[in-house]
């Protein structure tokens, strides 16, 4: 994958996350700046997805430490140790926000 398969492939995955907040009526707030999406819980924690364009990773920075997420063709999906970004978003929002908060991509 080059910078700009890359660059677009996180353009999309963060709308996407966005609009899943909108729809899904989460009580999350979110902002968009310079690549890096800020999901911000009621209890004022946060949750930071960042594009690491030299390394072709997205980093997520929780409480529960930070994930360094490869895109992986096969799957189709952002992969960290075996996990999905998904199920470490929705985990790392579970134990943020307090309740059982789930994104649905």
């Amino acid at each position: 994958m080059n910078e700009n398969q890359f660059n677009q492939k996180l353009d999309e995955l963060m709308m996407a996350i966005e609009d899943a907040i909108e729809e899904q009526e989460l009580d999350i707030d979110y902002e968009t700046s310079a690549g890096i999406l800020t999901l911000t819980c009621p209890n004022n924690s946060q949750i930071i997805l960042s594009r690491q364009t030299p390394l072709l990773q997205l980093w997520l920075a929780a409480k529960s430490g930070g994930f360094h997420f490869d895109f992986d063709a096969g799957k189709g999906e952002w992969v960290c140790k075996g996990e999905l970004l998904i199920e470490v978003l929705n985990r790392c929002l579970c134990d943020q926000c307090g309740t059982q908060t789930t994104i649905e991509l």
